[in-house]
């Protein structure tokens, strides 16, 4: 670097006018070179101020100069280079005296010759301290200046001594004067709100960027924090609030107001703030995603325990299996409910395959890539049932630990069950009603209110109109549920289909036991000459006790005294140990027909109603015109049938 000392000899064009800006510069001026810490050089104003002769301090380290303050003059040199600009109060360099000066130093990045050097200028803070009081002394003497002149000064100092690091500062910075006009603002709240300097200094910024809450909700100026600090002097720090930008959208912010003083009186704020905006979405969202992780945990928990339950309970197979007319008719009501979002009732017998016809509903329905939730309302506690079917928040009442959802939550999207629905206490049935009219319910002890999607799928083996007249059952909630009647056949109604059953069920024991079963013609006959009252479930448990009780590849089929079967006709077939009859398939039909149009003879043809066929055979009206279509028994054999 050229010699700055000769250039007062050099003729006057020929003059670098920045060495003579530097040489005659009232303020006090260093060159540093920041990576071999030494001082290139020093102004005169620098050498009066800091008691050092120019050469010397073109020898001394940057270091020596701040004795015991290396980690300071590092931090402040490195906040130089990183932002180009930047200041401290911080650092006291020693005199040649040995008095530590109180400075403020301004540092600057300029290059030279391809090096990297910083500018450095001092300002003497106690001798500014005592020009501000001999001005303040001068003003009084002529006449004083008013509290406004006074004031807008100190925000003067404040941005003149402060320009650098406000430029270079990513906060927005601001301030404002005890009548909340603004004052200063720097380029990077310009960007941040959209105004620019010239629109905000000079008016009150309250109304301008801090008017309204997010929400919509009036922001009154008494109410700001900002306006706060210079009322009550104190520091105000917020960390979730909204500045309005001029385009009208809002930005999160976090921000400081700091009092200014001046003379032992507070005259105004200086507010620091930052855009958090990106940093808060991104945190909603995460907290969303959290939220929805969550829910789907405890959801799949809660299905993964229900579904362990089903496989420990679950007796009936998969598929409807038969090939009665009773079956087919079964399944073209399945194929035709399916696809609706109707309300079904399945009655009949207890084993009769009420819930496989519930799974064969669902798994045919666009609901099947949800859960069927199934529901025993036999088995559930009367005071348990709210929340078993709405779920219950902890703490609700005595043993509620935890949160847990009812069944009606986990089967949202899905079909729910409700097996023996008769069985649902009255003053729970007008909850139940309200979730399938409304698909709303709250979980118990909470307001809040939850919105389902479900299908509901009843079942019961009670006449529900005679609990309807007894007051037992809701007739409102009845008509909710009976929107698509199915009835379920018993066993005994439909023989036919027993020895595909029967052969269904010792297949999967087969393969539980490893073993080669077979089902002779003697064992279905056997089963198909028994009334069955437990209908399908009594027959697998029979064939799963057959199957273990085997010898040999034989079954031991163990069946209750047959003495209520249905006798055989013609003494040929019977042995001489005088054991009941088997009768052939061929035979059990004839002998229902007959039977049927005996009872039809009897009643004058009548099927329905007192009197009637129905009632004389003391089955449903319903399935006696199924066997009687069955076994074809033609219009004019039964002449006179009404109904």
């Amino acid at each position: 670097m050229p010699d700055l000392s000769v250039a007062s000899e050099a003729p006057l064009q020929s003059i670098d006018w920045r060495i003579a800006a530097f040489e005659s510069s009232i303020e006090a001026t260093l060159l540093l070179d920041p990576y071999d810490d030494r001082i290139v050089d020093a102004n005169p104003a620098a050498c009066g101020l800091l008691g050092y002769d120019r050469a010397l301090l073109r020898q001394t380290k940057v270091s020596t100069l701040h004795t015991g303050q290396l980690p300071a003059l590092t931090v402040f040199t490195q906040a130089v280079l990183h932002k180009s600009a930047y200041w401290t109060t911080s650092l006291t360099p020693r005199h040649a005296t040995g008095q530590d000066l109180r400075l403020e130093y301004s540092g600057c990045v300029v290059n030279h010759d391809g090096h990297t050097l910083v500018l450095l200028t001092l300002t003497d803070l106690e001798a500014r301290r005592r020009r501000n009081v001999d001005a303040a002394a001068e003003d009084h003497m002529r006449g004083g200046i008013s509290t406004w002149q006074r004031v807008e000064r100190v925000f003067q100092d404040i941005e003149r001594e402060n320009q650098l690091i406000l430029r270079a500062a990513g906060e927005g910075i601001y301030g404002v004067n005890a009548e909340g006009k603004t004052t200063f603002v720097n380029p990077a709240a310009e960007r941040m709100l959209g105004w620019t300097a010239e629109e905000l200094v000079g008016k009150e910024i309250h109304p301008i960027v801090h008017h309204t809450h997010h929400d919509g909700r009036h922001y009154p100026d008494h109410d700001c924090p900002i306006y706060a600090a210079f009322r009550d002097g104190a520091v105000h720090q917020v960390d979730s609030e909204v500045f309005w930008r001029k385009d009208g959208s809002p930005a999160w912010v976090e921000y400081t107001s700091t009092p200014i003083r001046d003379r032992g009186g507070v005259v105004g704020a200086v507010v620091v703030f930052r855009d958090v905006s990106q940093r808060r979405e991104a945190d909603e969202k995460l907290h969303a995603a959290l939220a929805e992780v969550d829910r789907l945990r405890e959801r799949l928990e809660l299905e993964n325990a229900y579904l362990q339950e089903e496989i420990r309970i679950e007796t009936n197979p998969r598929g409807i299996i038969g090939q009665s007319e009773a079956i087919q008719k079964t399944l073209r009501q399945v194929k035709l409910v399916a696809p609706t979002t109707a309300a079904v009732m399945i009655t009949g017998e207890s084993g009769a395959g009420k819930e496989l016809i519930a799974r064969a509903i669902h798994d045919a329905s666009g609901r099947s890539d949800r859960p069927l939730i199934r529901v025993n309302c036999a088995a559930i506690p009367r005071e348990l049932f709210e929340s078993e079917f709405f779920g219950h928040v902890r703490g609700a009442f005595t043993g509620a630990t935890r949160d847990r959802i009812g069944r009606f939550e986990l089967a949202d999207g899905g079909t729910l069950f409700l097996d023996e629905v008769g069985e649902i206490p009255l003053e729970l049935q007008g909850k139940l009603l309200r979730v399938l009219q409304e698909g709303n319910f709250e979980r118990v002890g909470q307001e809040r209110t939850r919105t389902v999607d479900v299908r509901v799928i009843a079942a019961t083996n009670r006449e529900l109109k005679q609990e309807v007249q007894r007051g037992r059952f809701r007739e409102d909630l009845y008509f909710r549920l009976n929107v698509f009647p199915i009835e379920t056949v018993p066993l005994r109604e439909r023989r036919e289909d027993i020895p595909l059953l029967a052969q269904h069920f010792l297949t999967r024991e087969s393969k539980a036991l490893k073993s080669n079963l077979r089902l002779s013609e003697g064992d279905a006959r056997r089963l198909t000459r028994y009334d069955w009252p437990g209908n399908v479930r009594e027959l697998q448990n029979v064939i799963e006790r057959a199957a273990i009780l085997s010898q040999n590849g034989r079954l031991r089929i163990d069946l209750p005294d047959a003495s209520g079967a249905q006798p055989a006709t013609g003494a040929a077939r019977q042995k001489a140990d005088a054991r009941p009859a088997v009768m052939t398939s061929s035979e059990m039909r004839d002998h229902e027909r007959a039977n049927i149009l005996a009872a039809l003879e009897a009643c004058g043809g009548k099927v329905f109603g007192p009197g009637g066929a129905a009632e004389m055979l003391d089955v449903r009206p319903t399935t006696l015109a199924s066997r009687i279509k069955a076994l074809g028994i033609a219009p004019r054999a039964r002449a006179g049938v009404n109904g």
